[in-house]
């Protein structure tokens, strides 16, 4: 099932795909993905829930890793041709639902602040934040404690050594 929204300029698809019961509400996913981002920022992009296969799948193909991960962002391409109407591809994220639960579960977090987490951590991706060295990830992780902070969800990084 295909969702998106048109009430600003920042178009939001939600595909979910995954045979979990317990992902949360696409238009919780959206809201969740459209903090991370400016208003009036104009772009389209796909959050895709998938199960495990799928993540592995694409994290091998793509990523070169080995099985399933919570996240994965393909950020969007400059268009050859562009339509004045068309919306810039910002890019897709691919979210394992399953993993989500799993990691979750393993840390004792709640489920819904840590799949915010996963989906503010992705969409950071997209507007490209990395955590490829120290001072990357620093950047990172305290906007993602900015972000989550403002939606009443706490540290996800308290207590990590």
């Amino acid at each position: 099932m295909t969702e998106s929204n048109n009430e600003d300029e920042l178009e939001v698809l939600v595909q979910n795909v995954s045979h979990s019961d317990l992902v949360p509400d696409s238009n919780r996913v959206k809201g969740w993905v459209r903090t991370v981002f400016e208003p009036g920022r104009r772009g389209e992009l796909t959050v895709r829930i998938v199960d495990e296969p799928e993540s592995a799948d694409l994290n091998e193909r793509y990523r070169h890793g080995k099985g399933a991960t919570n996240v994965l962002a393909f950020p969007g391409e400059e268009p050859l041709v562009s339509v004045e109407d068309d919306l810039p591809s910002m890019g897709d994220l691919v979210i394992c639902a399953p993993v989500i639960e799993c990691e979750a579960a393993a840390q004792g977090k709640p489920l819904e602040a840590h799949w915010a987490h996963i989906a503010i951590h992705g969409a950071l991706h997209l507007d490209g934040f990395d955590h490829e060295d120290e001072a990357g990830a620093a950047v990172m992780e305290a906007r993602e404690r900015e972000l989550l902070g403002s939606l009443g969800i706490a540290d996800p990084y308290a207590g990590d050594a």
